[in-house]
């Protein structure tokens, strides 16, 4: 009862949000229109965009600035759950908001690591980072070298993993993305059992278990195809922690002499038996359809948890994406079928 106490009035409020939500039917109209513009008119009539885009003009928007709107209908969508949502649930959203953090700080170091990146505007997202963030995007937006975005981190959580990369070697952007990626699925993981009980923590356990799994497998497959990377640089770089992977599994296959061999490895593990479609390289389409899957399933058995909170949020934050890339295609003319 107390389950259902504490989650009925926020699973309402995602059901009617979650029904806002752009369907199949809706993207193959996106993929027929001609232009930018059009894909920007055609989403103001939305349910799920017409109040927070009512006063755009679609004539005066570059894509640059679509493409950030967009993200922004996350963080609206976000800050509108926050309100409504009890005390227990904000200790989740609040760390499942460390994720846009990062993504703003991604996008801050992109900027400092290419000298011809153009200039970077976050300050439509100023007061959503304000009101729930510690970090100043403003100063963190103007940092121009890693050693002033770094030390603009201080007194924050990311400062000692990003300053101590710094300390060991000459990182690339692709180092600290991954330090700051590591130390976020990190935490989650250590935290897990003080923040959730019973059948919430059961599923943020194999939510964000499949996923970590998943990452690490992508990663370490990746590594030895493209970079012939040595095993202990790719141990550097995996998430610290492991679900259905058993780590002499996970050792076994960053080991292999051979890619092929890595191959062979991964189909004796949890993964490799259950689903025997599965390869490494079809690893990244089928980890996005286990999380969606993995997110639906536990959302229906139990609508009174935290997993219809995470599928709510995971289900926009994809709606996004492929509205992003709906956009790019339609730029490029690609034809409707061939985007969809």
């Amino acid at each position: 009862m107390g389950s259902l106490l504490s989650y009925s009035g926020l699973s309402t409020k995602i059901r009617a949000m979650q029904s806002k939500l752009i369907n199949e039917r809706q993207y193959r109209e996106i993929a027929q229109l001609a232009s930018v513009t059009e894909i920007v008119a055609y989403l103001k009539k939305q349910p799920g965009f017409s109040d927070l885009w009512a006063d755009l003009d679609e004539h005066s928007l570059h894509r640059g600035d679509i493409e950030k709107l967009l993200t922004h209908t996350i963080h609206q969508n976000f800050a509108k759950l926050f309100r409504f949502a009890n005390p227990q649930q904000r200790t989740f959203m609040a760390l499942y908001f460390k994720r846009y953090e990062i993504a703003v700080m991604k996008d801050c170091l992109r900027k400092v690591f290419d000298k011809g990146y153009a200039q970077l505007d976050l300050s439509l997202f100023k007061e959503f980072f304000d009101r729930h963030s510690k970090l100043d995007i403003e100063k963190l937006t103007a940092s121009s070298t890693v050693e002033e975005f770094i030390n603009n981190l201080q007194g924050s959580e990311y400062y000692a993993p990003l300053k101590k990369l710094g300390a060991e070697y000459s990182p690339r952007l692709f180092d600290y993305g991954m330090a700051l990626d590591q130390h976020y699925f990190a935490n989650i993981w250590s935290v897990k059992e003080k923040l959730f009980k019973k059948k919430d923590l059961q599923e943020i356990t194999a939510a964000y278990g499949n996923k970590f799994d998943m990452l690490n497998l992508q990663f370490i497959f990746r590594s030895k195809r493209y970079f012939s990377m040595a095993p202990a640089d790719i141990y550097a770089l995996l998430i610290p922690m492991n679900y259905k992977l058993k780590k002499e599994e996970i050792r076994a296959i960053v080991e292999a002499a051979t890619y092929e061999e890595s191959q062979q490895l991964f189909r004796k593990t949890y993964y490799g038996k259950k689903y025997e479609h599965l390869s490494a390289h079809n690893l990244e389409e089928f980890y996005n359809y286990m999380l969606r899957s993995t997110l639906e399933k536990e959302a229906r058995r139990d609508p009174y948890s935290v997993a219809m909170l995470y599928s709510y949020m995971y289900h926009k934050e994809h709606e996004v994406n492929r509205l992003t890339i709906a956009i790019e295609c339609i730029r490029y003319g690609v034809a409707p079928d061939e985007a969809m």
